[in-house]
C-alpha cells in the first residue's frame, strides 16, 4: 500500500509557517487516516470489500479512484459509515482481468489531501493455490427476539489458518466500541470458527450479515443472511404511579415513579416547565425523586415517553405545620361494633386528619392506632383517656342447618340452628315462605318465634313447591337470610338433602356427598335419588338417578369446564324438593386435538418456518402452555428425526433451522398443557429450498475420438450433495502446455431436459467436445447447476486430440499400347507427419475381392498388365 501527502501551503518565512501552524492546530486540521484500505486477492464471481476512514477538520470528503478516474460501474458501489468517518468500496461480482487494478482512496478538506493505495488481484476458481480460504460454514437467517442474544454462525478452513471478520448491510462490523455487547467467539484459541455473538439485540441490529475468511492465499465472502429482530411495540403505561405525601416542614421524602413499555420508555420528573431530570442522564423505566428539606407544597409531574407516546402523572407533596391536642372526646353514640366520638378541634387552623389510639378495658395490649392517611410519622399530643363499651347491632351471619320435613299434607316442621356470628343477645327468628318463587321476600307470608329453633307453618296447598327463608334478629335489629329451603307439601316425600357439595376426582369425574334428609317412618323411606346437572356453556340439563347413598361418582365430564348440581331424594311417595345449586370445575387435561391451520414454507436452503393455530376450544382441555414441534426426514435410507420442546404460546411461527439442504421432511406439532401433551396434527410434508450443488460429478473419463473431438463421459453427484434438481451441466476444457493452462477456457453447457429430471444413479451422460486441436493436450472438468447457480467441478482429466491423418494423394491411371495400366500418384503437399507409405486397392468392379498392394514412400508410377480387353 502506498500513502501519499499533499501540503497546502508554502511559506519561506519560518515565523509566518509557524503562526500558520498554530492557527491550524487551534482551528482546522489535515486529512489523516484512521483506517486505510488493504491489498486483496479475491475469487472470480466473488466479493472484494475496500475500508478506508479518515479524521480532520473539516471532515474530509471519500472519493475512490481507479487508475486515477473515480470508479462508476454498476458493480461498484460506495457506502459511507453513518457517522461521515469514510466509506466502503464493495465490487461485486469480480471480474478478471478488468477489475485487477490500483485503486485509491482520496480524502480532502479546505486544509489538505491524502491518498492512500491498494492492490486488487482476482484469480479463476481453476487459478486459487490449495490454501485458499473456503467456507465451511455460512450464516443462515434467523430470527430473534428483541433483548434476547442472537448468534451468527460462521466457519471456514485455508492454510494458513484464516482470520474471520464480519460485514453486516456491506459496512464493516465493529466488535469494539459497544460494551462487548457485540463480540466475535473463539474457538479452540484460534480464529477458523469466528461465530458472531450479539447480545441484547436491538433494532438497529437487524440486517444483512456476511462472513469474510482472509488469510496469506487470499479472500473469500460467504453468502449473505439475513437477521430479523423482533420487536413487541407497547405503549407507555404506569405500572407504579407517583403517590401523593404530606409532610412536615423541613422533611424528607422519596416519589417513585415507575413505567413499562415496549420499547421501555424514558422516565424524567418536572416541576411545573422546569425539568428535574437532566437530559443526558435520563434513566429508563424507573426513576425516584428525592426530595429533602421541603417547606413548600407543590405538584410534581413525572413524565413517561417513549416512540409510541407520552404520558404523565402528578404527585402532590403538602407540607403542613403539627396541630395542637383536640379537645377531650365524648361518646356520642355505639352500635355493636363501634362507637361515636366527638370533640373539640383545639386548634384554630383546619386540621387534616386525628389520630385516635383505642384498647379494650383492662388489656395489658399495646393501644391500636386508627388514622385518616397512611402515615403516622408526625402526631400531634395524645388527649385525656375515655372509656366506652360497645353495643350489640343485628346478627351479619344467617341461621344455620335450616331444614324441614311434612307433619301432614298442610303442615311442614322447619328446624334450623343459632347463626354463627349473633353480634349480641338474639331475640327471636322470622320464618319467610311462598310458593312462587318470583316473588320479592317482602311478599313473602311470614311468622315469628322467639325462644326457639323450630316452627309449624299450617294451611299449606297439597303438593305444591315452597321455599322457605329464616332470619335471627337481636333488639338491634334483623340478620340476613338464610338461602332456600324447598320443601314438597306432599306427606312421605323427602326434604331436602343438606351439606350437598363436591369435588373433582379426575378431569373427567365429580364426586358428590350429602347429608340424607330425616326419614318419617318406615312407610317413608327414601327409594332413591335424582340429580340434574349440566355444563356452564351449555343450555341441556342431563338427569341421573340411582339407589339410596350420601354419595355419587359422576364420570364421563369435558375437562376443564364449571359443572351445576341439585340433588333431590325420592320415595315411594314421589321425588323431594331439590337443593340450591352447587358449581364444581373439572381440572385440566391433555389436549384432545392436534393444533390446526398448519403450514410450512421453506426461506432457505436450511430452514423452514412453521406457523398454526391452536386446537379448536372444545377440545383444548385446559390453558394451552406451549407447543412442540417434531420434524423428520424422509428418506428411509438416512432417516434423521428430532423434537423441539417448549415452544412458548405465542411462538407462531417458528423457524426451524440448520436442516439438510433440498430435502424432504415431514413436520408434526402438538399442543400441550400442564397436564402434558395433546395428539399430533397430521404430517405436513416440505422439502428445503435448492442450493448449488456442494458435490462434483463422478466417475468423470475422457476419451480420444480422432484428432479434433474427445468424448466426456460422467454421472451425477452423489444424491446427498446434489441440494437440489440437477437441471444441466457445464463441461470446462482448456488446452495444456507443459501442464500449465494456455488461452482462454471454454465452456459447453448441457441442458437436462425436464422429463429426464427423476434421478437415476446409474445414468451416464456424454458429450462430444469438437474443434479441438490435433495432437493437443486437453484439461476437462464438469460442473452440475440447479435453479440456484453452479456447483462444485471435478478434479480435471487430461486428455489428447489424436495425430492428423494424411490428405488422399492425387491418382492419375493411363492406358499403354502395350495393354498395360500406368498408376501415378502425388501425395499432398506438407503432410502434418513424415509418411511411411501408400496402400492401393484395384480389381474389376465385377469380380470381388478386390486386391490390396502396400509401397513404401519412394515408389511413385506402376505398370500393371494382364487385364482382359474391355475390362
Amino acid at each position: 500500500m502506498h500513502v501519499s501527502t499533499y501540503p497546502m501551503m508554502h511559506s519561506a518565512n519560518p515565523g509566518l509557517l509557524l503562526l500558520s501552524f498554530l492557527f491550524l492546530a487551534d482551528a482546522e486540521s489535515p486529512p489523516r487516516f484512521t483506517r486505510t484500505p488493504e491489498d486483496q486477492t479475491g475469487v472470480q464471481g466473488g466479493v472484494a470489500s475496500f475500508v478506508c476512514q479518515a479524521t480532520g477538520d473539516p471532515q474530509p470528503k471519500i472519493v475512490w479512484n481507479k487508475k486515477g478516474k473515480k470508479v462508476s460501474n454498476q458493480r461498484f458501489e460506495v457506502i459511507e459509515f453513518d457517522d461521515g468517518s469514510g466509506s466502503v468500496l464493495r465490487i461485486q461480482p469480480l471480474r478478471t482481468p478488468r477489475d485487477e487494478a490500483i485503486y485509491e482512496c482520496h480524502a480532502s478538506n479546505s486544509v489538505g489531501e491524502l491518498t492512500a493505495s491498494t492492490r486488487l488481484s482476482v484469480l479463476r476458481e481453476d487459478q486459487l493455490p490449495s490454501g485458499f480460504p473456503t467456507i465451511d460454514m455460512g450464516p443462515q437467517l434467523k430470527v430473534v427476539e428483541r433483548s434476547r442474544t442472537a448468534t451468527m454462525l460462521c466457519a471456514a478452513s485455508g492454510n494458513p489458518d484464516p482470520e474471520i471478520t464480519w460485514f453486516k448491510d456491506f459496512l464493516p462490523v465493529n466488535t469494539s466500541n459497544n460494551n462487548g455487547r457485540i463480540k466475535q467467539l473463539r474457538s479452540g484459541g484460534t480464529p477458523i470458527r469466528g461465530a458472531l455473538q450479539i447480545e441484547m439485540s436491538e433494532e438497529s441490529d437487524q440486517g444483512k450479515y456476511e462472513c469474510v475468511a482472509t488469510n496469506s492465499d487470499g479472500t473469500r465472502y460467504s453468502t449473505p443472511a439475513n437477521l430479523y429482530v423482533r420487536v413487541r411495540r407497547v405503549p407507555p403505561r404506569f405500572s407504579i404511579p407517583p403517590a401523593d405525601s404530606e409532610i412536615m416542614p423541613g422533611g424528607n421524602v422519596n416519589i417513585t415513579c415507575v413505567a413499562v413499555g415496549s420499547p421501555m420508555p424514558y422516565v424524567k420528573w418536572m416541576l411545573g416547565a422546569e425539568d428535574l431530570t437532566p437530559e443526558d442522564d435520563m434513566p429508563i423505566g424507573r426513576n425516584v425523586l428525592e426530595l429533602t428539606d421541603v417547606r413548600q407544597s407543590n405538584n410534581y409531574t413525572c413524565v413517561a415517553m417513549s416512540t409510541l407516546g407520552v404520558i404523565e402523572a402528578v404527585a402532590q407533596i403538602i407540607v403542613k405545620a403539627l396541630p395542637k391536642a383536640p379537645g377531650t372526646p365524648v361518646v356520642t353514640e355505639r352500635t355493636a361494633t363501634s362507637i361515636t366520638l366527638t370533640w373539640d378541634s383545639g386548634n384554630p387552623e383546619p386540621v387534616s386528619y386525628y389520630i385516635i389510639q383505642h384498647r379494650a378495658k383492662g388489656s395489658e395490649d399495646p393501644y391500636k392506632e386508627i388514622d385518616g392517611i397512611a402515615t403516622t410519622r408526625y402526631s400531634g399530643p395524645s388527649s385525656d383517656v375515655v372509656e366506652a363499651r360497645t353495643a350489640e347491632q343485628a346478627p351479619s351471619s344467617p341461621p344455620r342447618q335450616v331444614r324441614g320435613r311434612m307433619l301432614s299434607t298442610t303442615t311442614a316442621i322447619i328446624h334450623w340452628d343459632e347463626p354463627e356470628e349473633p353480634n349480641g343477645q338474639v331475640v327471636g327468628y322470622r320464618v319467610y315462605y311462598t310458593s312462587d318463587s318470583t316473588l320479592s321476600v317482602n311478599q313473602w307470608e311470614k311468622q315469628m318465634v322467639r325462644s326457639a329453633n323450630f316452627i309449624t307453618i299450617q294451611g299449606l296447598t297439597p303438593n305444591k313447591t315452597y321455599y322457605i327463608r329464616v332470619l335471627a334478629f337481636t333488639s338491634v335489629g334483623d340478620g340476613p337470610l338464610s338461602q332456600d329451603l324447598q320443601i314438597i307439601a306432599k306427606t312421605g316425600v323427602p326434604s331436602q338433602p343438606s351439606e350437598f357439595k363436591g369435588e373433582a376426582k379426575s378431569e373427567t369425574s365429580i364426586q358428590l356427598s350429602w347429608v340424607a334428609p330425616p326419614q318419617g317412618g318406615p312407610d317413608n323411606q327414601i327409594t332413591g335419588y335424582e340429580l340434574v346437572y349440566r355444563r356452564a356453556d351449555d343450555t341441556e340439563e342431563k338427569k341421573v338417578s340411582f339407589d339410596p347413598a350420601t354419595s355419587y361418582l359422576l364420570k364421563n365430564l369435558k375437562p376443564f369446564s364449571t359443572y351445576t348440581f341439585q340433588l333431590a331424594a325420592r320415595s315411594k311417595h314421589g321425588i323431594g324438593a331439590y337443593t340450591n345449586e352447587v358449581s364444581i370445575d373439572t381440572p385440566q387435561t391433555l389436549p384432545s386435538a392436534p393444533p390446526q391451520d398448519i403450514t410450512c414454507t421453506s426461506p432457505s436452503s436450511t430452514s423452514i418456518l412453521v406457523s398454526w393455530a391452536p386446537p379448536p376450544l372444545e377440545f383444548q382441555n385446559g390453558v394451552i402452555t406451549g407447543y412442540s414441534i417434531q420434524y423428520s426426514t424422509t428418506e428411509a435410507s438416512n432417516k434423521v428425526s428430532k423434537r423441539i420442546d417448549g415452544i412458548p404460546p405465542e411462538s407462531s411461527p417458528y423457524l426451524l433451522e440448520n436442516l439438510e439442504k433440498w430435502t424432504e421432511y415431514g413436520v408434526t406439532v402438538r399442543a400441550q398443557t400442564e397436564a402434558g401433551d395433546g395428539p399430533e396434527s397430521l404430517q405436513l410434508l416440505i422439502r428445503t429450498e435448492e442450493d448449488v450443488p456442494s458435490g462434483p460429478p463422478r466417475g468423470v473419463e475422457a476419451e480420444t475420438v480422432n484428432a479434433s473431438a474427445v468424448r466426456v463421459k460422467w454421472r451425477a453427484p452423489a444424491p446427498e450433495r446434489q441440494h437440489g434438481q440437477i437441471r444441466g451441466y457445464q463441461v470446462h476444457y482448456v488446452r495444456m502446455n507443459y501442464g500449465e493452462p494456455q488461452g482462454q477456457p471454454f465452456i459447453k453447457d448441457i441442458l437436462i431436459e425436464d422429463s429426464q429430471w427423476e434421478y437415476d444413479d446409474s445414468t451416464e451422460y456424454e458429450v462430444i467436445l469438437g474443434d479441438l486441436k490435433a495432437d493437443t493436450s486437453y484439461s476437462v472438468s464438469v460442473g452440475a447447476y440447479t435453479a440456484k447457480g453452479d456447483g462444485a467441478r471435478s478434479k480435471p482429466v487430461t486428455v489428447c486430440s489424436a495425430l492428423p491423418l494424411p490428405e488422399k494423394p492425387k491418382l492419375m491411371v493411363s492406358v499403354t499400347d502395350s495393354g498395360t495400366a500406368l498408376l501415378q500418384w502425388y501425395p499432398s503437399p506438407n503432410p502434418p507427419t513424415p509418411l511411411l507409405g501408400y496402400r492401393l486397392t484395384f480389381g474389376r468392379v465385377d469380380v470381388l475381392p478386390f486386391t490390396v498392394v502396400e509401397f513404401p514412400t519412394k515408389e511413385k508410377p506402376l505398370h500393371r498388365s494382364g487385364h482382359p480387353q474391355g475390362s
